[in-house]
């Protein structure tokens, strides 16, 4: 069984009114892992990393997000995923559920996974981990310009993650490696830059097999029972950290391709391009971008809401301004990806 910090479940979470919720701090909610349907994703991680022999056990806890500390050997898990009513609010409040269901869930858990053996066995001090992923001090860029097209990467996460830093690069390929039906061997075969570092990892996880990690460091950070924000606030804060709305580039961008001033006076305004090539932008956004149908709307509808108050208007060829429309949400979803890593400062 997975080691799971003792937290008491809140028996009447139900029964609770949506003002009385919205009041409670998050300390007071009283969520445990066990009993719901996440323990059986941690236990089934456990299994894996038997199966591999690698004889490590993280510690896992409830927090506000998914995240693995600097230097820890624990996983935080959002605490929505405890129980169906948080997760319900979750998805009206930020559109989606970050791990809601047990597939994505997994992925991610393999993925945090992935930083926890880096920190465990300090491999990122390693020479031979250097060559092949880069240097774990590289600084974190604000936005990362990945190439849909590159063969050096795995695909894991969504929006070509891995292309994002070193230690993520090793964290998605980790993941990809421990995954039991990713079959990297055949599906890799004709990337060789992926292929090696995934190579690379087999050929480490077997050097690592049955060995006591170098370092432990399971302390929880932020854990649910020390934060004293109520869910109102929590969401407040969350929706200003992560919507898009709030970010620079949003509206900078949208001025670029839409002017603030009309042409002639039978000029269009941006927000009827917009909405009538919605469905068009939301297609690329999945299929070519790689955007999951939850972030693309939720970034479709910012641009139209910025466009309309931004009382921008329409020039140009249509396929040139739908391909730098696109551009646009590409950006904006990379903004949008890099602000879920980082932690809500509660």
């Amino acid at each position: 069984m997975a080691s799971i910090l003792p937290i008491q479940r809140h028996h009447d979470l139900e029964q609770l009114s949506r003002a009385e919720l919205f009041s409670t701090r998050l300390c007071d909610l009283n969520l445990s892992v066990r009993g719901s349907w996440v323990e059986a994703c941690l236990d089934e991680l456990q299994s894996e990393l038997k199966q591999r022999q690698l004889a490590i056990r993280p510690r896992f806890w409830l927090s506000t997000e998914w995240f693995t500390p600097a230097s820890g050997t624990g996983i935080a898990v959002p605490f929505y995923l405890t129980h169906p009513r948080l997760m319900r609010l979750e998805r009206t409040q930020m559109f989606e559920v970050d791990g809601g269901s047990v597939r994505n869930c997994m992925k991610i858990l393999r993925h945090e996974l992935g930083h926890v053996v880096q920190h465990a066995f300090r491999l990122h001090r390693r020479r031979n981990w250097q060559r092949t992923f880069g240097h774990s001090a590289t600084p974190y860029p604000e936005i990362y310009r990945p190439d849909p097209t590159s063969q050096a990467f795995v695909r894991h996460l969504d929006n070509w993650y891995a292309q994002s830093h070193p230690d993520e690069d090793f964290a998605e390929t980790f993941a990809v490696w421990l995954s039991p039906k990713s079959n990297w061997k055949r599906r890799y075969s004709r990337w060789p830059s992926a292929y090696r570092k995934l190579h690379y990892v087999d050929q480490l996880m077997k050097e690592l097999a049955r060995r006591k990690p170098t370092h432990t460091n399971p302390r929880p950070v932020e854990p649910l029972r020390s934060l004293t924000l109520t869910l109102a606030d929590y969401y407040r804060l969350k929706r200003a950290h992560y919507r898009p709305d709030g970010l620079p580039i949003f509206d900078r961008q949208l001025v670029r391709i839409f002017p603030r001033q009309p042409i002639t006076v039978r000029s269009r305004p941006a927000v009827d391009f917009l909405s009538q090539r919605r469905s068009k932008l939301r297609q690329i956004a999945v299929d070519q971008i790689g955007l999951d149908h939850t972030l693309a709307d939720l970034l479709l509808d910012t641009m139209i809401r910025r466009s309309r108050l931004l009382k921008l208007f329409f020039r140009g060829k249509e396929s040139e301004v739908t391909r730098r429309c696109a551009a646009l949400l590409s950006r904006s979803a990379q903004h949008y990806t890099r602000r879920r890593q980082l932690r809500i400062p509660l």
